[in-house]
């Protein structure tokens, strides 16, 4: 193959994929489905992959949606907004307690049910974080292909479940206003969200926060417009794109996986994913029923899925992005250290027993 055409490969295969996410999300929105852009485009990138077409969507431009989604996400703050982080405490920190149970529950689950080796089941497992885990998993030699599907099949099975879920039990999201100011004329004020936001969103991704594009931009974007400082907003078509292209990165990540060895470990992603949801929903509906948050707001917040998508789907779903951000960097931390510093104690155990065995 010449050189020359690897560039039109990558080009034709990323036209495609985004062919494809735009016909499944507008798809899925014409039939009416709450946040069809996001379960259409994801769903539809999904089951080209499975049926083994060459979906990508280059880095770059996936950096770039992260980016405006995080500026369109910060565009609904308000300063009430930021008065709301009084009343969350308890609920962030009943979010911690939740997800030390969902890892408990699950690797349990993972251990006894489908007989997974302890640090499999524990980096299987982790509520999100994925990066984190699959890294700790081909760094500490967990099985790197169980830990993938069962991860990534939570993350499908949140984007696509929770818009119809919330629907179908009559939660639909309160519609919160993308910004104040609808007119996006106003070039001054754009040009100051676009480039505050990009700087916080690249300082927090050389920090390796993690989301930090996403997250970084709607901080930037979040105090601008939380002060007052600005109105502008950046036009809708721009977000919906921005989510048709993430939902496609989404999707992309069944790429290479077969169906043999996805039907191997369904068993064990459906049980895993069911577990966490279980415990998730047991601590949402505590949180719902003590304290006055809508529950679209509090179901995102306390999903088991990446921070990442679970902060798209705020945005589809017009959530408050402050109140499940927050709670979403809370289970980050919480969960990266508790995986990290358990999956180290397991792999420091088992070198352990092996050299206490009789040679």
């Amino acid at each position: 193959m010449p050189p020359s055409s690897s560039p039109l490969r990558t080009l034709a295969e990323t036209t495609e994929t985004l062919i494809i996410a735009l016909a499944g999300g507008a798809a899925f929105t014409l039939l009416g489905f709450p946040a069809g852009l996001v379960s259409g485009s994801v769903l539809a990138v999904a089951a080209a992959a499975l049926l083994r077409r060459p979906v990508r969507v280059p880095v770059a431009l996936a950096r770039v949606c992260y980016i405006v989604v995080g500026i369109l996400l910060g565009a609904v703050v308000t300063p009430q907004t930021l008065k709301g982080f009084a009343s969350w405490p308890a609920s962030v920190g009943l979010l911690v307690v939740a997800s030390l149970c969902m890892i408990v529950a699950t690797t349990t689950y993972l251990r006894v049910v489908h007989n997974w080796d302890p640090l499999s089941a524990l980096m299987g497992a982790s509520p999100g974080s994925m990066a984190q885990v699959i890294a700790l998993s081909s760094e500490l030699g967990a099985d790197l292909r169980a830990v993938a599907v069962v991860q990534t099949s939570r993350v499908l099975l949140l984007a696509t479940g929770i818009p119809g879920g919330l629907a179908l039990f009559g939660y639909a999201a309160p519609a919160l206003p993308v910004a104040r100011g609808t007119d996006p004329s106003s070039l001054t004020e754009l040009a100051i969200v676009v480039a505050v936001s990009t700087a916080t969103a690249f300082a927090l991704w050389r920090l390796r926060f993690p989301g930090g594009l996403l997250f970084g931009a709607m901080a930037g974007s979040s105090v601008l417009h939380g002060t007052g400082l600005v109105q502008a907003v950046l036009p809708w078509w721009i977000g919906s794109a921005s989510v048709v292209v993430l939902g496609a990165v989404i999707g992309s990540r069944f790429a290479n996986t077969g169906f043999r060895p996805l039907l191997g470990y369904l068993g064990a992603a459906l049980g895993s994913f069911a577990v966490s949801l279980f415990v998730a929903t047991a601590f949402a509906l505590v949180v719902a029923h003590f304290f006055a948050f809508p529950i679209a707001n509090v179901a995102v917040a306390f999903a088991p899925g990446a921070q990442d998508t679970m902060m798209v789907l705020a945005l589809a779903l017009h959530l408050d992005p402050v109140f499940v951000g927050a709670h979403h960097v809370a289970r980050f931390l919480v969960v990266t250290f508790t995986v990290a510093i358990a999956a180290r104690r397991i792999v420091k155990d088992r070198a352990a027993g092996r050299s206490s065995q009789p040679q």
